[in-house]
């Protein structure tokens, strides 16, 4: 059986979306393709329709997407709210943006959000989204970015699709960033 290559789609909330400026989560995917020969595709937005037209491109042009096993959110917030353009939105809202169309992917968040759900929350996302998982950071900190460390964590996953495994290698191999940063994985 021919493996398939797994794919990262990342969307990163930006001020402004037509500055040529590089972000440092561009720099980081750009280290990801070169140092472990993992695809990504990266996209900012600046507003929710950005955001949903960025989705809706990836869902219905990209002839690759049943590739795309994570779907990387690097936005503003904290605990079940997202923030874009000093808009927040609930992750209820954005599980409906995204409904039924997360098949078996995992949506995976940045530290620059902090992700605080309850069962109940966690559960809901993934039932009308129709995503594997939901995983990010109990922690932010101005300073640290989980950008490394979620590298890894795509990593772990283009070697193995075992969810439990990867989490259990990513604890093993950094217990302390990942304590640090309280990674934390719903499904």
């Amino acid at each position: 059986m021919e493996e398939l290559e797994q794919f990262v789609f990342c969307l990163e909330a930006v001020k402004d979306i037509d500055t040529d400026e590089v972000t440092e989560i561009e720099k980081q995917l750009e280290s990801l393709a070169l140092h472990h020969g993992i695809p990504n595709i990266y996209k900012a937005c600046d507003t929710i329709e950005g955001l949903e037209e960025s989705l809706s491109a990836l869902l219905y042009d990209d002839h690759n997407f049943k590739n795309y096993e994570i779907i990387y959110l690097v936005m503003e917030g904290e605990n079940n709210n997202i923030c874009i353009y000093n808009y927040y939105y609930s992750l209820d809202e954005i599980a409906e943006l995204f409904e039924g169309k997360m098949k078996r992917k995992i949506i995976h968040f940045a530290n620059t959000k902090t992700l605080e759900l309850t069962n109940d929350q966690a559960q809901f996302f993934l039932d009308v989204t129709g995503a594997k998982a939901i995983s990010g950071y109990g922690e932010k900190f101005n300073n640290l970015k989980s950008y490394q460390l979620d590298q890894v964590f795509f990593k772990l996953f283009q070697d193995n699709e075992n969810i439990d495994e990867v989490v259990e290698t990513l604890f093993e191999k950094n217990y302390a960033l990942c304590k640090l940063l309280d990674f934390r994985l719903y499904y």
